[in-house]
């Protein structure tokens, strides 16, 4: 599930960033991923410069919540629904994943495990209470659309471009769909409820990150791009045409330039809002009295990775 997105910019020229890395202890050099734009980072810099820096760049670590970690889980298993065949994709299937899903992941992630206490912690080692909101999170799903009627063309999958003046956009997408006819039709799974107008807009920007990709490798625009809100059952459709991916590829390079530009001189500020109250860094920010580390100068190329819980609400 985790997203190896490199998405911290790189200081040098072109062939400087091609050039292949130093492998550890002799070992022979292994080449270095281009530098590149994710959704989820591109997110953060237009929120607040300074955050993107604390993830991106220093690459603090931020302790995931449980609502983090309850998304994933249910993107894990959606995706792990959509590889059986058509007809067993049931809610009784969804709910028997839950369990072997959640032990998969918290082998993976065993701090996972340390965020919950021992009354909701079955004695098999499960978190027995929180494994039922998940599955009534799959239950929502069940009532937004019947997963036997679709055959995506693939889940979880990667997306990648260059575009034109050199910003190289990454991304995974939950859920591609293909008609017979060639429409594509782009879904995301949230696990929050439908937001208000400033989460409704982080949203649209994300996938309509997605549809320029896709855009630029397939030469078509996609037809839907649609968000299944599984808290409340909601689901939000819109349409994108080509005018309007036009100017936000040109919204993706004027971020990608400041970012590089911001990168040169470590001077990533920060930008109040009321999500201040969400950040993990608040320690660390002036706003707050904080002092942020001494700026470490621009990352290696394959730096700043995007996890599956960046992508999960």
């Amino acid at each position: 599930m985790t997203d190896t997105t490199d998405d911290a910019p790189a200081g040098g020229s072109n062939a400087a960033d091609a050039a292949p890395a130093a492998g550890a202890d002799g070992e022979a050099p292994r080449p270095r991923r281009r530098p590149a734009l994710s959704p989820s980072r591109a997110g953060d810099f237009k929120q607040c410069p300074l955050l993107y820096r604390f993830r991106a760049i220093d690459r603090i670590p931020e302790p995931p919540t449980k609502a983090q970690v309850r998304g994933t889980l249910v993107h894990s298993v959606l995706e792990r629904l959509f590889a059986l065949p058509r007809g067993d994709r049931s809610p009784e299937r969804a709910h028997a994943l839950l369990a072997p899903t959640w032990e998969e992941l918290s082998q993976e992630s065993p701090e996972w495990s340390e965020l919950f206490a021992e009354d909701e912690t079955g004695p098999d080692g499960h978190a027995a209470g929180w494994l039922d909101g998940a599955g009534t999170l799959l239950d929502s799903y069940f009532e937004l659309e019947d997963p036997n009627r679709l055959e995506p063309e693939a889940c979880e999958v990667h997306v990648e471009t260059e575009l034109g003046s050199g910003v190289r956009l990454r991304g995974y997408v939950d859920r591609l769909d293909v008609a017979p006819t060639g429409e594509i039709r782009v879904v995301d799974y949230k696990t929050g409820a439908a937001p208000r107008a400033i989460g409704e807009a982080k949203a649209l920007f994300q996938m309509k990150f997605y549809a320029v990709v896709l855009w630029r490798t397939r030469g078509v625009v996609p037809r839907q791009l649609k968000l299944m809100y599984l808290r409340d059952g909601q689901d939000l459709a819109y349409t994108p045409d080509e005018d309007e991916l036009a100017r936000f590829e040109r919204t993706l390079e004027a971020i990608w330039s400041a970012i590089r530009t911001a990168g040169k001189t470590g001077d990533f500020r920060p930008s109040p809002s009321k999500l201040c109250n969400w950040c993990a860094h608040q320690s660390l920010c002036p706003e707050f009295g904080g002092t942020p580390p001494e700026y470490p100068g621009w990352p290696e190329p394959a730096g700043g990775e995007e996890s599956a819980l960046d992508r999960a609400d």
